[in-house]
């Protein structure tokens, strides 16, 4: 029997379940190494942050953030705390870098994205993966779209095209009236796109490149948003996207994936297609 004949004996539905089971075991097996690494690598820096965010008030240099994983599924996130304690009771999600709640040693953490290496703990657990779309707050999944909601069906991730592209976010939302509806118009459009894009494109390759980019995006970012967009053309990816990861050109608002009109208040979802 000639190796054709064999591959034609193989239901095609089990061997992509068979490729794709071996892809996810791939993933978390390179998801435990990674977070291994980064936390013992991390140590030298992190624990000395850990004290001065300690010290600073006396209160848990922690802040366990509630989100929306896989599945739809709550999980408690974990992140080195950059606020005041009690700062989530204002109601308000999204944050500027001029936000009064951010404290001394908090805007050194968010330079650095020290507030993210926590969620190492996350990857460890298995409700988070290094790469994938970030997670956010019910309030926020509660509005997405049905195209949108794709970005539940993956484990959220530390990193991705978006982390990078909209490293920023702070910045866009500096001096914004209401900063969650800027982030709903300005930003949620083109990080769920580049979420979206994520999914239907993931391999480990892709994996290790978002990681390499993220990393350079600490030193210079303008050269991590050119990788970016390399990446994304070399990916398939249409005009649009790609210019959007260069962040050439100011943010507009525009509606979200699946949606026909841009997002006006956060009460209720914006029209569908």
């Amino acid at each position: 029997m000639t190796i054709s004949m064999l591959s034609a004996a193989i239901p095609p539905g089990r061997t992509r379940a068979q490729s794709r089971h071996r892809g996810l075991r791939s993933k978390r097996a390179m998801d435990v190494a990674a977070a291994s690494l980064g936390l013992i690598a991390g140590a030298p820096v992190m624990l000395p942050t850990i004290f001065l965010v300690w010290r600073q008030d006396r209160h848990s240099p922690f802040y366990i953030a509630p989100r929306v994983g896989e599945s739809g599924r709550d999980f408690r996130m974990i992140k080195l705390r950059s606020m005041v304690v009690g700062a989530d009771s204002t109601g308000v999600d999204s944050t500027s870098q001029a936000d009064m709640r951010i404290t001394a040693v908090g805007h050194f953490i968010r330079r650095y994205k020290l507030d993210e290496v926590a969620q190492l703990l996350n990857v460890l657990q298995g409700d988070m993966s290094i790469v994938g779309p970030r997670p956010n707050v019910r309030r926020e999944t509660d509005l997405y779209t049905e195209v949108e909601r794709r970005l539940l069906t993956v484990k959220p991730g530390i990193t991705d095209f978006a982390s990078i592209v909209f490293a920023d976010e702070g910045a866009i939302l500096e001096g914004q009236v209401d900063p969650d509806l800027a982030y709903n118009q300005l930003i949620r459009p083109g990080k769920s796109r580049l979420g979206l894009f994520y999914i239907e494109h993931r391999s480990l390759g892709v994996d290790l490149r978002i990681c390499w980019l993220t990393g350079l995006g600490i030193v210079s970012r303008g050269r991590a948003l050119v990788g970016v967009a390399k990446l994304l053309a070399s990916l398939g990816a249409n005009n649009e996207l790609v210019e959007l990861a260069t962040r050439r050109n100011a943010l507009q608002p525009c509606p979200p994936p699946g949606a026909t009109q841009v997002v006006t208040s956060r009460a209720q979802p914006p029209l569908g297609v």
